[in-house]
């Protein structure tokens, strides 16, 4: 049987879910398909023994955009946020350091040595051209800053946002607004001030949240809310685009059925998304397909307070590749948001692998809950072992915004026009942000929306 409608999403991670909410709200009539059993993807919490542990994700900054989907599903009361001033800190030389977190403190950080700061400021006095082709990271940062820069900051902060190499990573697709700024003042300090006086709404104090009960709060908000629109264990398969211009969608799982809509968002991984395309146009897959992931291996431990030597006073700590850790970093989860660990116990969230390390997340549980209990211990001065693991492995965590990747996305942005209908969601295309796959699907809602109307 053929169910006939005007929308029809694959995917049922963050992006997928804020768009067929938004499409349902808009008045259009959609369907949401989701291969597994779950919604979500990774943004996945799981209770157990008292501790609350986020499997994906563990926080996420609060957009406007966020805060505005939220106060429509009725759940900003359930919002929780850091304390504003929770220090980051980052290992070196043996020892957890405190990031500076201003252009000031950065200045007076005993982080970094004469020349870079003297790079610093000639960067806020001085001008530079960003070259006409893809940048790494690391070209980036050594070109207008020092080794020493990348090794001990950037590097770190690449880890923790995208589990990335920045020998790989380009800085046009994965921090646009660093070339933007360059590209248009010669300076990253006075670019950057130029585009935030640019914006026209005002400027607020971004805020470091999650949910009182969970990050997943957010995608059971967005299932409620869909309901019957909202099918699982349904894989799509086959698409054509039929003689009226809309697309048939054939479904393995759900009773084999079939879906004509007149417009299909795709919001799967690159890989799935590649191979249902090129049913349509073999380009679409030969340039989704090609897109890098990074594999994670997420280690929640838990451990009594009292034998925690070190306050956990702050966010928690990323560690510089040139340590010679196979840990990428920890969150000090029970002392950022309540409820994370019962009374008198600590729970502390690490991530390995990435980019840099793949062949981690092949390790089993043991292995890997044994690496980061050796590696943090002496760092935060533990003296016992963990009374309480969990360890999640996620093949495809992240898509890497390598080299090459803006160039990769011109490319499938003009195909696309050649099919009307058919519309990319998902967090290789603005950012693997949470706040970023909201934004990204809210817009592209809006013009299937559009397209809905006439």
């Amino acid at each position: 049987m053929t169910r006939h409608l005007q929308a029809l999403v694959v995917g049922g991670g963050i992006s997928g879910l804020v768009c067929a909410y938004a499409l349902e709200k808009a008045g259009v009539e959609v369907l949401l398909v989701e291969a597994s059993a779950r919604l979500g993807g990774v943004l996945h919490s799981f209770s157990r023994n008292g501790f609350l542990l986020e499997l994906g994700p563990q926080s996420f900054t609060g957009t406007a955009q966020l805060q505005s989907l939220c106060a429509n599903l009725g759940i900003a009361d359930q919002l929780v946020e850091a304390p504003a001033k929770a220090p980051r800190y980052v290992l070196v030389s043996g020892r957890l350091e405190a990031v500076p977190m201003s252009p000031r403190a950065l200045l007076t950080s005993p982080l970094i040595d004469g020349s870079t700061k003297w790079a610093l400021l000639r960067d806020i006095f001085g001008k530079s051209v960003p070259p006409v082709g893809d940048e790494s990271v690391a070209a980036f940062v050594r070109r207008k800053f020092s080794e020493r820069l990348l090794d001990r900051l950037v590097g770190p902060f690449v880890s923790g946002v995208y589990a990335g190499d920045p020998e790989k990573l380009s800085v046009r697709s994965a921090f646009p607004r660093l070339h933007e700024a360059e590209r248009a003042r010669g300076s990253i300090v006075r670019g950057m001030l130029r585009l935030a006086k640019s914006k026209k709404v005002p400027r607020e104090r971004p805020t470091l949240n999650a949910f009182r009960e969970g990050n997943e709060t957010l995608v059971r908000a967005l299932g409620n809310r869909l309901a019957s629109a909202i099918v699982l264990r349904a894989r799509a398969t086959n698409v054509y685009r039929q003689n009226d211009g809309s697309y048939h969608v054939s479904l393995e799982g759900s009773n084999n059925d079939a879906v004509s809509a007149k417009s299909v968002i795709f919001s799967t991984p690159t890989d799935v998304t590649g191979r249902l395309l090129g049913q349509l146009d073999p380009s679409f897959e030969a340039l989704l397909t090609s897109v890098e992931y990074a594999a994670v291996a997420v280690v929640s431990l838990g451990y009594p307070k009292k034998h925690v030597g070190h306050s956990l006073d702050g966010f928690g700590f990323l560690v510089p590749r040139s340590a010679g850790l196979r840990v990428l970093g920890t969150v000090w989860n029970s002392s950022l948001f309540p409820g994370r660990a019962p009374d008198g116990y600590a729970l502390l969230t690490t991530f390995v692998g990435g980019a840099t390390d793949a062949a981690a997340t092949r390790l089993n549980h043991e292995e890997l809950s044994g690496i980061v209990h050796r590696e943090i211990a002496p760092l935060l001065s533990i003296q016992s072992h963990p009374m309480f693991s969990n360890v999640t492995i996620w093949p495809r965590a992240l898509p890497q915004y390598n080299l090459g990747h803006g160039d990769r996305l011109a490319s499938v942005g003009k195909i696309l026009p050649r099919f009307p209908g058919l519309f990319l969601a998902g967090n290789y295309l603005r950012g693997p942000a949470i706040g970023a796959c909201v934004e990204q699907a809210l817009a592209v809602a809006e013009e299937v929306a559009r397209l809905a109307r006439r």
